[in-house]
């Protein structure tokens, strides 16, 4: 056995290198945790978690080019288009060339994909239930998350 590994092995298990401690594994099993309590959720509403996150941008402000959902969703326009096509196939959005810019598409709620925010008004309150979250903690934690999220930005 090398010198190397021998002390490796003699350190005392503590310290910034133990597994709980690490910001990435945290905010990893977080995310697949969360993500998949939404699926329940969703599955009513007929929609998978980025589907619904497009949806939500598009509830906000409609229509909006693929350019603008990508960089609201901070998702790459190839990732969205074949989920625009199957939100397109269900019925919830149309996409059409805008008029003056025939490069951009325009991506718009159809009358059901507006209705369907009636049904998806729950979906915060539902989430914030199921995890044990109030409110005040749930925009806390989206604080510190924007933070992180915009360090990652800079660097």
């Amino acid at each position: 056995m090398n010198d190397a590994v021998a002390v490796a092995e003699e350190q005392p298990q503590t310290g910034d290198l133990l597994l709980e401690r690490q910001l990435c594994f945290a905010l990893s099993v977080a995310s697949r945790g969360v993500i998949g309590a939404y699926r329940p959720v969703l599955e009513p509403l007929n929609l998978t978690h980025p589907q619904y996150l497009v949806m939500l941008a598009l509830w906000e402000h409609s229509p909006r080019t693929v350019r603008e959902i990508s960089e609201a969703l901070a998702m790459e326009p190839a990732t969205l288009s074949p989920m625009l096509k199957r939100l397109e196939a269900n019925g919830l959005v149309s996409r059409d060339r805008m008029v003056g810019n025939e490069r951009a598409l325009a991506v718009d709620l159809t009358p059901k994909g507006k209705e369907l925010r009636a049904q998806a008004v729950s979906v915060p309150e539902t989430m914030l239930t199921k995890l044990g979250l109030s409110r005040e903690q749930a925009e806390n934690l989206n604080h510190l998350m924007r933070q992180v999220i915009a360090a990652t930005q800079r660097t």
